[in-house]
């Protein structure tokens, strides 16, 4: 089922949320803990996806060339003013601030990131629900802080979560019939090894080791298959 893993990710941010309703005191320390723990867990994942390569050339150059991209587009800075945007946009013309500051807060919290895009795609070319499903345990607890202290408004944003994803999964599954077996066959293993090296940047990240632009490497993904392409004939 492809979209098995959007779906498990929206019921984790309900889930989440109902429960920080309810819950408004926590602990720091029990915060920075399980955020630890759950970083680790991405770094592993990273890891075993990145394993997967039988051309290390093939990733070299695709996250080479996507970080060239990606910092001409400027892709993070262009998403944060995005996000900035909407915020801005939600907070004049709301009449209740909080939710809508807690509706775009979470939003791009669970949608602008590199594990979105990710997840979606190996949903959609694989049927691999195992990056939506790490996802959904970071939601789940994200939109647990959030809606502790923001309120309602984090429920709110499993719609644009739900749209966004969703499309992307049934999108990419519709790659197969118009890329050639052999290639696809090469794309998935390849693809999976330059986006074990983004959850693996993401993890780093999440423990505060690095301070990696992972929005600006996302290009590297569609490199993959160009690269793939181009040695299809050579």
């Amino acid at each position: 089922m492809i979209l098995l893993g959007t779906i498990v990710n929206v019921i984790s941010i309900i889930i989440g949320s109902v429960v920080g309703l309810f819950l408004t005191r926590i602990p720091e320390k029990y915060k920075e803990t399980i955020m630890q723990g759950i970083s680790l867990t991405v770094i592993l994942m990273g890891l075993q996806m990145t394993f997967e390569t039988n051309s290390i050339i093939i990733v070299l150059l695709s996250m080479l060339f996507g970080a060239i991209l990606g910092e001409l587009l400027r892709l993070e800075q262009l998403l944060n003013s995005f996000g900035y945007w909407i915020e801005s946009k939600f907070a004049n013309q709301s009449s209740d601030v909080n939710i809508a500051q807690a509706f775009v807060t979470a939003s791009l919290l669970f949608i602008v990131g590199a594990m979105a895009i990710l997840g979606a795609l190996d949903s959609g070319l694989r049927g691999d629900h195992e990056i939506l499903y790490t996802k959904s345990i970071l939601d789940g607890f994200a939109s647990f802080v959030l809606s502790a202290t923001l309120g309602f408004g984090v429920i709110l944003s499993i719609i644009p979560l739900a749209i966004y994803q969703g499309s992307i999964a049934l999108l990419a599954s519709k790659i197969e019939k118009v890329i050639p077996e052999a290639i696809f066959d090469a794309l998935l293993v390849e693809m999976t090894a330059v986006g074990g090296l983004l959850i693996l940047a993401i993890g780093f990240n999440l423990l505060k080791v690095t301070n990696i632009r992972v929005t600006n490497l996302l290009p590297s993904l569609l490199v993959v298959g160009i690269l793939l392409y181009i040695q299809s004939f050579i």
